[in-house]
């Protein structure tokens, strides 16, 4: 298994990716996430946050991703921490 990041050891210019056994399932709230693996299920409640998440695969690092998907400079440290705890549930892998 991975090492998991903590918030502050996450980086946002590696290139990051949904694990390949998450499914994203849209919901009015923003999003569920589900780890068919782990059997694992976290809910996103931030459309900045599903927005960026869905664009990982896209973009070549996480905060590219974030950038793009509206969430300002000043609020990075805040999503970074989101997604340093999607990654530590293995929701999200690190892109070699």
């Amino acid at each position: 298994m991975a090492r998991t990041p903590a918030a502050n050891d996450f980086d946002l210019d590696a290139a990051w990716d949904l694990h390949p056994q998450v499914a994203v399932r849209p919901e009015p709230f923003g999003a569920l996430l589900y780890h068919y693996g782990t059997r694992r299920l976290s809910f996103l409640k931030d459309r900045r946050l599903l927005d960026a998440v869905r664009a990982l695969a896209d973009q070549p690092r996480a905060r590219d991703a974030l950038l793009g998907a509206g969430v300002p400079e000043d609020d990075l440290g805040r999503y970074r921490t989101a997604l340093s705890t999607l990654a530590s549930s293995d929701m999200l892998v690190r892109r070699p």
